[in-house]
């Protein structure tokens, strides 16, 4: 028997990275938020890798502060370590990536939750979700108590029917060792939602009083101070290193002899493992030309020994993982901690998502994070903060927020998942982006700050600050372009010290900084700004001016994109009623039922000559509707 244990707005079942980042959205936006979780000591949890961003996620981490989520703040606060990634090569690829301290992460992301107006964190099981008539009524916990609300977003990550392996050894459990959620699971299957099976894994941990680093690399962080959230004004300078080894041929003997006691190759695992973080004894089979893998010791914080050892993801028995780590440099006397393990859970179709997150089948369930098919903490965020802000829009009766792929990477990655789907778990990269020049690590806040505003998620104050650091860079280019530089010894000084050659006629500032060797630092030093400027000023000014010519070609390409975006499809149009679609093109739009002409170009197995045919039908009007229309 139930009790009625209160009413909300927006339900989040779970409070990992996608959870935290619902809630509070959810919250901040105005709708009364309940976030229950299995265990309110494991909030925003790192259950692999001790560590944010990286290639493209560590954008997705930029993005998620400037529309007002939390990420960036709270690893800005709680870090070990920090560094921005391809500083060689262009803005587009740059990246930071920072060593979390994971049990103060935890703590300093709790206060924020405990904090937050409008929202409510309580630990409980949550047994099923109440639905009436496809629609969404609320949730039901093991102890009875139902709470209600129009809307509930599922992130229960890798706990949907999770079940960890090591070797032959396997038993139902979440990451750590945290109860597997099974009824809920089973539920959404009964409702028609197709569910696939993937896997992931991690590596064992090791004390720090037992590795000889002395035969390692060090790799500390940088001394420059970073940040991921725009906010942050204090840096953390006593950063603590990481450090790097290799396998070897006995490392690499050692995993070939016992391929048969690995999950992964014994069949105890059916689930697929993503392609971009492969376990070692994939690496082993797969690249078995090389004579060695990196293997990163990275702290797990700054008040435990614990060490995780990157690059030695494994399903092997326990006493292979000790035989096999023995034989890396530095960990020869190395002591297991935890051992590492394959975790195989259950997860969503992702095509079968609105692109506000939302399912097709229940009105008013959205999911988000790995239960969609993705694999890290910042995918899981991103989607949070998304399905967040769309719960609260339809408890509260607003406009939904759907980011375009020439938006944000966040838009890139649920576009993808939507339209395309995914056959192993979803790993954000650079290459997926089309527009990636214009969704660069330094312009996450001019792109989405005024989004995050209009959506109440951004403080006047903030707001104010943005709005400052667009008037100066704007001003600055300004300027630069009316300063003509002339041929005098100064200049070629500079110019010459740059690698350049020398001028043979006087030329605009603007477009001497379009000359590769120039930067920004070389035009002050000819022509110093009036007005002292922010280094991000600075920073928006050189990559603006100096790469202008592509960003003019890459807004042509947006523009064409979103005019196709803006011819949109009946969410009612009947498929079959149009001839000359292929069979497979027909099959797959009525599947995935994308809202515009756009999203159904990129639906896989929809070729131009369907666009093109589809495209034709809508603009003469010739709507067919589904029967009963």
């Amino acid at each position: 028997m139930t009790y009625d244990a209160g009413h909300y707005d927006v339900i989040v079942i779970g409070a990992g990275h996608a959870g935290v980042e619902a809630g509070l959205a959810a919250a901040r936006r105005g709708a009364k938020t309940l976030m229950l979780t299995l265990n309110l000591d494991l909030v925003a949890f790192m259950p692999c890798n001790p560590s944010i961003g990286g290639p493209a996620k560590g954008i997705v981490v930029r993005e998620v502060d400037a529309l007002g989520g939390a990420m960036g703040r709270v690893i800005d606060k709680t870090h070990i370590q920090m560094r921005l990634l391809n500083t060689r090569k262009g803005p587009a690829v740059r990246a930071l990536r920072a060593q979390a301290d994971k049990p103060l992460y935890i703590k300093e992301m709790k206060r924020v939750l405990e904090n937050q107006e409008n929202l409510t964190l309580r630990q409980a099981m949550v047994e099923k979700v109440l639905v009436e008539d496809n629609q969404v009524k609320g949730v039901v916990t093991e102890t009875k108590a139902a709470y209600y609300a129009p809307t509930v977003i599922v992130t229960t990550g890798t706990f949907m029917r999770g079940r960890v392996i090591i070797g032959d050894l396997s038993y139902e459990s979440g990451p750590n060792n945290q109860r597997s959620t099974v009824s809920l699971s089973e539920q959404l299957e009964e409702m028609g939602i197709e569910m696939v099976r993937f896997k992931t894994g991690t590596p064992m941990r090791v004390n720090s009083h037992t590795i000889d680093y002395s035969k390692t690399e060090i790799q500390p962080g940088e001394e420059e101070p970073r940040s991921f959230s725009y906010e942050t004004t204090e840096f953390i300078t006593d950063q603590i290193p990481c450090w790097l080894t290799y396998t070897n041929e006995d490392t690499h003997k050692i995993i070939n002899d016992n391929l048969g006691l690995s999950a992964m190759y014994s069949g105890a695992i059916k689930g697929t493992g993503p392609r971009y973080c492969p376990s070692i004894e994939d690496k082993i089979v797969r690249f078995n030309d090389k004579p060695r893998h990196q293997i990163f010791l990275e702290p797990e914080g700054r008040d435990t020994e614990e060490v995780y050892v990157q690059g030695l993801s494994t399903s092997l028995p326990e006493y292979v993982q000790n035989e096999m780590m023995r034989t890396v440099p530095g960990l020869e006397k190395a002591e297991i901690m935890r051992a590492g393990y394959a975790i195989e859970y259950d997860s969503v179709v992702p095509t079968q998502l609105w692109p506000t997150l939302e399912t097709k089948q229940i009105e008013g369930l959205f999911t988000a994070g790995q239960l969609n098919g993705t694999s890290g903490y910042e995918e899981a965020a991103g989607q949070g903060l998304m399905a967040g802000i769309n719960a609260a829009a339809k408890a509260l009766d607003l406009e939904p927020l759907i980011l375009d792929r020439s938006q944000g990477y966040i838009g890139v990655m649920i576009d993808d998942l939507v339209t395309k789907g995914t056959g192993e778990p979803y790993r954000l990269l650079t290459s997926r982006a089309e527009f990636r020049l214009m969704l660069r690590h330094d312009n996450a806040d001019l792109r989405l700050t005024e989004i995050g505003y209009q959506l109440g998620l951004i403080p006047e104050d903030r707001y104010e600050r943005f709005q400052e650091k667009k008037r100066l860079i704007e001003e600055e280019k300004k300027r630069l372009d009316k300063v003509i530089l002339k041929e005098t010894d100064e200049v070629q000084s500079v110019i010459e010290e740059a690698g350049g050659s020398k001028l043979k006629d006087a030329i605009r500032a603007t477009d001497l900084l379009k000359r590769p060797e120039m930067n920004y630092s070389h035009l002050e030093r000819l022509t110093p700004s009036e007005v002292s400027l922010p280094d991000d000023v600075k920073e928006q000014v050189e990559i603006q001016v100096k790469y202008s010519g592509y960003i003019k070609k890459a807004l042509e390409q947006i523009d064409r994109m979103k005019k196709m975006e803006t011819k949109k499809i009946p969410e009612d149009i009947d498929y079959d009623a149009i001839h000359g679609l292929a069979t497979e093109a027909r099959d797959r739009l009525k599947s995935v039922r994308p809202l515009s002409v756009g999203q159904a170009s990129r639906v896989s197995g929809v070729n131009p000559a369907d666009v093109s045919i589809l495209l034709v039908y809508i603009e003469q009007g010739k709507i067919a509707r589904v029967s009963g229309e």
